[in-house]
């Protein structure tokens, strides 16, 4: 019996979800200043606007003269939704000119944008256990 017990945690270790990355393909910038950062959220109330509010939010960032993908490592399988922003003067923050957005950004699935930023489900992708997710997002400008 205690030989069974000590190879419990082994045998439950085996069903437990595994951890994947993200590897997202940005493509539209106008141009190669400032810093592109992405921002995912599992929490639909934190979408997008509150994302970096979110405790368990995941991040990633590049600058935007560098070449490549943005990969978000370690992620656990659920449903999430990912923001992007072209941050062209550095700032970290979004910058408006009459509500509107006047730097890039993007949402997964290329969810459209309406009258406002699109809703969690819009943007909303599935990550499975172990199979490594991979997707394209266009950044934006108005």
């Amino acid at each position: 019996m205690k030989r069974a017990l000590l190879l419990l945690p082994f045998l439950l270790a085996g069903n437990a979800p595994a951890p994947t990355s993200i590897t997202v393909d940005i493509n539209g910038l106008r141009n190669a200043k400032g810093m592109i950062w992405l921002c995912m959220s599992g929490n639909p109330k934190l979408f997008p606007e509150g994302c970096d509010k979110d405790p368990n939010r995941r991040t990633a960032s590049i600058r935007a003269d560098q070449p490549g993908p943005l990969v978000i490592r370690d992620v656990m399988p659920g449903r999430y939704a990912i923001v992007l922003l072209h941050d062209e003067n550095g700032n970290k923050k979004m910058d408006k000119t009459l509500f509107l957005p006047k730097e890039g950004f993007g949402f997964s699935r290329d969810a459209p944008v309406k009258m406002s930023a699109p809703k969690f489900e819009a943007a909303a992708f599935d990550v499975t256990g172990g199979a490594p997710v991979r997707m394209k997002m266009k950044v934006r400008y108005l």
